[in-house]
């Protein structure tokens, strides 16, 4: 495909920019009502798999002496999903509860002691539990959580010691906005809660009889916005918001005592100090808009004392509609506030030295301050940052500054003594973060005095602890290491072997050197097992059975091989448990998902292990393994663009040339026929999907959910895209399926979540798609379901999604008729 820049191609694609903004386009589409009404049912062996009952999850305690098993329920009705929501500002709010709709919840907790795996259940806990927010006190004595009732949410704890729960709260606990609605403090006692304002009044109602107009206005200045779903439409919208989210704060203790604390106000944010002295607070202000999110709403920081008296407002920070499109854009002024882990009441935070504009050229990007207790003095300079700051990791007296630039791919890791800001800094590692085999991986915690978390240290050794996914051309194999903060180089105290993909979760015992791992391989599922470094002991921890015994023999495969251009490429290859070398060429869905980069070389690295177990989501595609295909997984379809190149600028070229290789490869072993290969996507992947049909006759069919279709309905950027429609209008036209739905001749199916929240990704990307292929005469079929966003939740959309995509692949790919 050539993109030269053409006068045709920009005019073309400004007309279509003019039509489909200014509300032009055709009408959505009217599926004719197929004679299978109803929610269907895939075939009983993929059923199964959906209806299995959940592994549970896993969370281990600081000291690595109990675990918490998080039971959970499988997929929740269609009755539960489509129950009625609030949208506002980004949020979505249940009203029956004041809390987020369509939840995920657990239904059970066990407790289990490392040492001996012994397990233990918690008495007393809530009758049809839905418990969220779990979460260790800083001794951890207790665990907290919420209970999601019909009517509200209940603040609950659970005594490990005793074993035993118990509801601190009625069902007002206030967990409307993204985040706990609580904090433990310090003492490990109490707790500060977000509780639903007493004095809120009724609900607004919306009025049939409009007050005036909605108006937005511009005067001048230039505020380019991604698109965003959800947003505030009206006044009635604003009221509502200030409704949700009106919260009173309070002190709760283990024992149930209530102390109103503060204000009620719509507070964004709680952080309690170390100490427990003091409440860093967070409230959203007014203006509100009608064009970003809540995150981007005014709002202010203040610092409280543990009673609610106000001790500090440390700023104010208005609304930010006009933070430049770039990936590393940020707001002006200051931002990213917290408490230091470390000590009992300092407070840490950035401010952008280049007008938070990624666009300008500045040699320092930004500076990051810290201020003590009682938060009168002048703030203390700890760092200055060479790209954009993204935090700290605090050690005893010691500061690791991480920072990263999008544009290079670059990171860096900075040593910093907090005790002397003055010195100069060291620079511990610096890197593409692309490079997947020389990721020194992320530095390991244990808790403080306080019960915070911050570096695990050899202070006489000078070492810090990593533990990485340990990226290799054999597939990654995890380690954990000890990092020298004097000689930068890491000594790996031990690393996963074959035939086993083992990832280590924490050092629980730095003097013995044991760790918590866990541990799988092609035929044994995950389980975790306390391994000791210096020796061979290993011991079982859990022992989770197989989740799918459905897939127990299934075939897997990692394939290397080059695309044209010389990139390397892998994916992952499962045949059927009875399909023997030599057998007939098997039909085969290709699934993928495009990634960009600057590099070739990290392009072509492999990013995941031979010896990982196969185990299986809703959206996955393997299911059909299980119905004689071949399955190509995980599909590397790198988009490159080295030095001033965009990777965009060849998309087209790059996609068409990864698929081809994919195929060419399979095809070569023999197991898969050439005319029946599928290729199927969610979301960045179902665009792919159209665009390989419109580009190429690789594919026999295609399968699309949830994706984005014409890029000039996302005008200010979109993926790893920074430029503008106005700064490649021809990038836009091209990279998009819709300006050459005349030229898909493969039958499609598009599924699509009718209440999709993603940005960029409305449900009328799909309409219009569909509109335009059918305006061309393609065979297409558009499924919307009902009341699921982006992901899709209640197990009926779910079965029903898996049975369209059964139907499809049966008819147009495994018994295509080929002329």
């Amino acid at each position: 495909m050539n993109l030269t820049k053409t006068k045709a191609a920009r005019r073309l694609a400004a007309h279509l920019l003019c039509l489909l903004l200014l509300g032009g386009g055709a009408a959505p589409a009217a599926l004719a009502q197929d004679p299978n009404t109803g929610y269907q049912r895939p075939p009983e062996t993929i059923a199964a798999i959906i209806e299995a009952p959940n592994t549970p999850a896993v969370s281990i305690s600081a000291k690595g002496d109990w675990m918490l098993l998080l039971e959970s329920p499988g997929y929740p009705s269609i009755e539960e999903v489509s129950a009625p929501e609030s949208r506002l500002a980004g949020i979505r709010i249940n009203p029956a509860t004041n809390g987020p709709s369509r939840g995920y919840y657990y239904n059970g907790l066990k407790l289990k002691k490392v040492s001996n795996a012994d397990e233990f259940a918690i008495k007393g806990l809530p009758q049809n539990a839905q418990l969220a927010n779990v979460t260790w006190s800083p001794d951890e004595k207790y665990v907290a959580f919420t209970n999601t009732k019909a009517n509200g949410i209940e603040l609950w704890i659970a005594d490990l010691g005793a074993r035993e729960a118990k509801k601190l709260t009625e069902a007002v606990i206030n967990d409307a906005y993204s985040g706990s609605p609580f904090e433990w403090l310090s003492d490990s006692r109490t707790l500060v809660v977000k509780f639903v304002d007493a004095q809120r009044g009724e609900m607004p109602k919306a009025s049939h009889v409009p007050a005036g107009p909605t108006i937005q206005q511009n005067i001048g200045k230039a505020k380019p916005s991604r698109t965003y779903q959800d947003l505030l439409k009206n006044r009635n919208d604003e009221q509502l918001f200030d409704y949700y989210m009106q919260t009173q704060l309070k002190l709760v203790s283990v024992d149930g005592k209530q102390e109103p604390i503060g204000e009620a106000g719509i507070i964004k944010s709680i952080d309690t100090s170390p100490d427990g002295q003091y409440l860093l607070v967070q409230t959203i202000q007014k203006p509100y808009s009608y064009l970003v999110p809540h995150y981007y709403f005014p709002y202010k920081v203040e610092v409280w004392s543990r009673n609610g008296q106000k001790v500090k407002e440390l700023a104010q920070l208005p609304l930010a509609e006009d933070i430049p499109i770039a990936f590393d854009a940020v707001a002006k002024g200051p931002r990213n506030y917290n408490w230091r882990p470390d000590k009992p009441a300092t407070l840490y935070w950035a401010e952008a030295q280049d007008g938070g504009d990624a666009n300008k050229e500045a040699a320092v990007r930004d500076h990051v301050y810290m201020l003590d207790a009682p938060f009168s003095g002048k703030p203390t300079q700890l760092a200055a940052t060479k790209y954009r700051y993204r935090g700290v990791m605090w050690g005893e007296d010691m500061a690791l500054v991480s920072e990263r630039w999008w544009k290079t791919r670059q990171e860096r890791s900075t040593l910093v003594n907090p005790s002397k800001p003055a010195a100069k800094a060291t620079v511990l590692i610096e890197r593409s973060y692309e490079d997947n085999y020389n990721d020194p991986g992320s530095p390991v915690f244990t808790k403080n005095k306080y019960g915070r978390s911050v570096l695990l240290t050899d202070k006489k050794k000078q070492n810090i602890y990593m533990i990485s996914e340990g990226g290799s051309p054999e597939g990654n194999r995890p380690f954990v290491s000890e990092f020298n903060l004097k000689s930068k180089k890491a000594d790996i105290l031990w690393r996963s072997e074959a035939p086993y993909y083992e990832r280590p979760v924490d050092i629980i015992d730095l003097k013995d050197k044991k760790i918590i791992t866990r541990r799988e391989s092609e035929n044994d599922p995950p389980n975790y097992f306390v391994r000791d470094i210096d020796g061979k002991k290993l011991t079982q921890v859990t022992n989770f059975p197989h989740p799918t015994p459905q897939l127990e023999g299934v075939q897997k495969q990692m394939l290397q091989y080059k695309r044209e251009d010389g990139v390397n490429l892998t994916a992952i290859l499962y045949l059927p448990k009875d399909y023997k070398k030599g057998d007939a060429p098997l039909p085969m869905l290709l699934w993928a998902y495009p990634r960009e980069f600057k590099d070739a070389s990290a392009a072509g690295q492999v990013k995941s292990s031979p010896y990982e177990f196969t185990r299986i989501s809703w959206g996955s595609p393997l299911f059909w393994v299980t119905q004689g295909y071949a399955i190509l997984d995980r599909t590397d379809i790198p988009i490159v663009g080295e030095g001033d190149a965009q990777p965009n600028d060849t998309y087209v070229q790059q996609l068409v040339s990864s698929a081809k290789a994919a195929i060419d490869e399979v095809v070569k072993m023999g197991v898969a026929d050439p005319k029946r290969v599928a290729v199927g996507g969610h979301s960045y992947g179902a665009f792919m999907t159209g665009n390989l049909l419109a580009h190429s006759d690789l594919f026999a069919a295609g399968i699309a959910r949830s994706g984005a279709y014409n890029r000039t309905l996302t005008p200010f950027g979109f993926q790893a895209e920074e430029r503008t429609y106005w700064d490649a209008p021809e990038v836009y036209f091209q990279m998009s399926p819709f300006s050459f739905a005349n030229k898909v001749n493969e039958p499609i199916l598009l599924i699509h979540g009718e209440a999709d929240n993603n940005s960029g990704t409305f449900p009328v990307q799909s309409e219009r798609f569909y509109n335009a292929l059918k305006g061309h005469g393609a065979t297409a079929r558009l499924v919307f379901l009902p009341a699921e966003s982006h992901g899709y939740r209640a197990k009926e959309s779910v079965l029903h999604m898996l049975w369209e995509m059964d139907q499809w692949l049966e008819k147009y790919v495994k018994n295509r008729q080929v002329q």
